[in-house]
């Protein structure tokens, strides 16, 4: 399960809970953006690395980005943010 707190996606989604479908971070957002489109240039650079200002974390473990190739498992919950930016 993904939780959202990006409120442009969660708009887009019309919901802040998705259930994805992978085996790392990376297949969670490709399943993502498979099932909504949109949500690939909210979420990923032309080159297909993360946005900057999005940030993805499993299970609440630690304050920094996910590796999109970080393994998960059944039961995981991926939070996804955006960081405001701007000053």
């Amino acid at each position: 399960m993904a939780r959202i707190f990006y409120p442009e996606l969660s708009r887009m989604l019309g919901t802040s809970e998705v259930w994805l479908q992978g085996g790392t971070v990376g297949e969670c957002l490709a399943d993502l953006t498979e099932r909504w489109p949109a949500a690939g240039p909210l979420l990923f650079e032309r080159t297909g690395a993360l946005q900057k200002q999005v940030y993805v974390f499993v299970n609440q473990e630690s304050m920094r980005k996910a590796d999109l190739s970080r393994p998960v498992r059944e039961g995981d919950v991926l939070l996804l943010a955006v960081l405001a930016l701007g000053g």
